[in-house]
């Protein structure tokens, strides 16, 4: 389902429910001005077409006790697909991972990773990352404060585009 293929309710429903994931059926309907049952065809049509991927809690890492958050920038000796694929599967094994991202460029991967404490890391990253076939170098960064961390995508963005376009 392309984003042409997407009518105004429908983007309207997906930016509601990348607001607050949390709201009834009943409210989003209220909310995109149409009737329940087909507000829950749509949200079912968007979630079968993948555009809706699933529905998460937004956690405070830090009052769970993970105090450090580390980006690391994962460079690999090869970068055959088979190797760039044996990679990401590590990453998803590893818990302290929480995002893994190939990029283009010099760095191959950057990782986004949560741990309790340095000494956690520290171990993670010389146990795990650092020791893992095919690595060559890893660069870190240990985050001091977030100033903004917003998922989705900027939907008004889109609507302007669109605007645009027509």
């Amino acid at each position: 389902m392309p984003t042409s293929r997407l009518d105004p309710i429908d983007r309207q429903i997906l930016s509601e429910l990348q607001a607050d994931g949390r709201m009834t059926n009943v409210e989003l309907a209220r909310r995109v001005g149409i009737s329940a049952p087909p507000c829950l065809r749509r949200v079912r049509a968007l979630e079968e077409a993948g555009l809706i991927q699933g529905y998460h809690a937004d956690v405070d890492a830090r009052q769970l006790g993970f105090e450090v958050q580390v980006f690391a920038m994962v460079s690999l000796v090869r970068q055959a697909e088979t190797d760039l694929s044996a990679f990401e599967g590590l990453c998803r094994g590893w818990p302290l991972v929480r995002e893994c991202h190939m990029l283009n460029g010099e760095t191959d991967f950057i990782l986004k990773c949560v741990a309790p404490d340095l000494s956690t890391f520290q171990s993670f990253l010389t146990g795990s990352l650092t020791a893992a076939e095919n690595v060559a170098s890893v660069k870190t960064s240990l985050v001091i404060r977030v100033a903004k961390d917003e998922p989705g995508v900027p939907f008004d963005v889109l609507e302007a585009r669109l605007a645009q376009d027509a």
